[in-house]
């Protein structure tokens, strides 16, 4: 009969589910990709002990979780402005002293995504500044929120100029509902979940989405099946059918301390 307690505090809870079952769940943290749910999916087939939970707070959300040791791993996807490179400065900056990896889970198209035949015209995030336009925003802190800012900023464009700025939704597929629903003319997402709702994409970069893994756990035989399914063709051809991604360099490291 809680609603919630507060950071810090204690209380009993009771577990739904064993002891074992719980030891063998991985917990990523992070943004959120579609490719998550594929990753899942083919986990469970291959290996049916273990299981993949995702929880979409956004990229500094889950690297904050994984400093505070709340997670396992985190999904990321955050473009470093200042050195053209995307997430190694931010595992400098947001875990100091933490030893941890990067591997590769995709490459992927990031963009807007209009309504189908885009009735606006619209080509670039220069046309959200329009009176007519409105747009739907993913929340602070997640990547694609970073990239959108970062492009806004190079444009000259503040967000106050913008109608539905403020606006906030924690998914690309909530993006992307919200847009088919016509509540708004655009959103900043990937262009897997545009194809998802039949709408129409404007690519504006190619982004690299990276699983931030700490050392302690990198060793563990969870991992090492995770890799083996990121490298392996089912799980690579099913990603790449999605539209807008690129998996050749999956389960790949990208850094190592």
């Amino acid at each position: 009969s809680s609603e919630g307690i507060r950071a810090g505090e204690q209380g009993e809870v009771e577990l739904l589910r064993s002891h074992d079952e719980i030891a063998a769940t991985i917990l990523v943290v992070g943004s959120h990709d579609i490719a998550l749910d594929v990753l899942s999916s083919e986990l469970k087939h291959h290996h049916s002990r273990y299981s993949l939970a995702s929880i979409r707070l956004g990229s500094l959300a889950g690297l904050v979780a994984l400093g505070r040791g709340e997670a396992h791993m985190a999904g990321i996807h955050l473009f470093d402005a200042e050195s053209g490179d995307y997430n190694l400065p931010y595992l400098e900056r947001y875990l100091p002293g933490t030893r941890a990896y990067l591997v590769n889970l995709v490459y992927r198209e990031q963009g807007l995504m209009v309504a189908a035949g885009n009735p606006l015209g619209i080509t670039g995030v220069t046309d959200l500044a329009r009176d007519e336009v409105v747009f739907i925003n993913r929340q602070r802190g997640s990547g694609t929120r970073v990239l959108l800012d970062y492009q806004l900023e190079q444009a000259g464009i503040e967000g106050a100029d913008i109608t539905g700025y403020e606006l906030e939704k924690y998914s690309h597929m909530e993006i992307a509902a919200a847009v088919a629903d016509g509540s708004a003319d655009a959103g900043m997402g990937i262009m897997a979940a545009a194809r998802a709702l039949g709408l129409e994409f404007i690519s504006i970069t190619r982004e690299r989405y990276d699983l931030v893994i700490p050392e302690s756990y990198f060793d563990t035989g969870q991992v090492a099946r995770l890799r083996e399914i990121m490298q392996s063709r089912p799980f690579r051809e099913k990603v790449t059918a999605l539209g807008g991604y690129d998996a050749s360099r999956s389960g790949e490291v990208m850094f190592e301390p």
